[in-house]
């Protein structure tokens, strides 16, 4: 009569991962060479981290130096004394009495 308990599921799949482990044999130095290329990527993936962080703000600065540099000269309308004398009382030259 055929066992088709958990059980014996279990302890067959147990049996079967137990024979597989014992036939692989790990090289002496596989974690030294798996630790050593992990540090590399580690490193690799922080110098590109930093390379990116820094290309991203010299690109804002630059952009943004050229946005302040293609600004009108002129006071624009703002502050501009065209309208009739009629400014905010905060205008720069009104005085208040």
């Amino acid at each position: 009569m055929n066992d088709t308990s958990p059980d014996r599921t279990e302890r067959e799949l147990r049996e079967a991962l137990a024979a597989l482990a014992d036939g692989v044999r790990a090289a002496p130095d596989a974690y030294r060479t798996a630790r050593g290329e992990w540090l590399r990527r580690e490193r690799r993936r922080r110098l590109v981290l930093a390379v990116l962080v820094t290309v991203v703000f010299t690109l804002a600065v630059l952009i943004g130096l050229w946005v302040l540099n293609r600004a009108p000269a002129d006071p624009g309308v703002i502050f501009s004394r065209a309208g009739g004398g009629t400014g905010a009382p905060w205008a720069p030259g009104r005085t208040t009495t």
